[in-house]
């Protein structure tokens, strides 16, 4: 029962129809609504709080609230799996190719003035920053604005479960400084500025073939020596 109660209440938070940060009904309300017993429904509110659907809070004002689906959650959670399969980083790498060559292409022939207005202001951001550690944040960004702008929702998620563990590499595989960091950031500069030229001119062949290759020289210079690591050695 406990169950079939968590799976009604998770269908209207889904739909929408339990809107962010509002109360759930008092549970004497909802054990009359479900026909269940207190601890049936606090072990439904167990299961809804374990998928992060609903947060508990104690006192006066307390009660349960609801907690959309986030997309970071499911990023976690496919962490774990990974880290628990002993996948490699380069595993890793291989699946965001997989996932990002083809949106640029899509973007390259779908994209907006919005769209392009979007990517020079990451583009100038990007150029702005002197942190090495923020320009390794804004390159990721850019990937995944890439991405998203591209317009698939589907692989706008698969890609956010796979960034955490690309940043992750991005900032303890390679060097932060120095002369080679700084010429891999210059570079990396000018290979965005180019996909954007080509997503402009909506040349979807050749900005699949710019990112493919732009992909595989950050895998080989952030892996280097490092290609066999695993998920769980760099997130341990």
């Amino acid at each position: 029962m406990a169950e079939l109660v968590a799976a009604e209440l998770r269908r209207q938070i889904i739909r929408g129809e339990l809107p962010e940060g509002e109360a759930l009904s008092s549970e004497t309300e909802l054990m009359s609504r479900f026909g269940v017993s207190r601890p049936t429904l606090r072990e439904a509110y167990r299961v809804l709080e374990s998928e992060r659907l609903i947060v508990i809070r104690r006192g006066a004002n307390g009660g349960a609230r609801v907690q959309p689906p986030r997309r970071e959650v499911a990023a976690r959670y496919a962490g774990f799996i990974l880290e628990y399969q002993g996948a490699s980083v380069k595993d890793v790498y291989e699946a965001r190719a997989a996932l990002e060559v083809p949106s640029v292409g899509r973007l390259a022939l779908r994209r907006s003035a919005a769209d392009l207005a979007a990517l020079t202001e990451a583009l100038d951001r990007y150029d702005s920053e002197d942190d090495p550690l923020g320009s390794i944040r804004l390159h990721g960004e850019f990937h995944q604005l890439v991405v998203r702008l591209a317009g698939n929702e589907t692989l706008t998620l698969l890609s956010e479960m796979v960034h955490h563990i690309i940043e992750t590499a991005n900032v303890t595989l390679q060097p932060n400084s120095g002369p080679s960091a700084e010429r891999a950031r210059r570079n990396t500069g000018r290979t965005h500025r180019k996909l954007v030229e080509l997503v402009r001119e909506r040349d979807a062949r050749a900005a699949e073939e710019l990112w493919r290759r732009h992909l595989g020289e950050a895998e080989g210079y952030v892996l280097g020596d490092d290609a066999g690591a695993s998920v769980l050695d760099l997130l341990d």
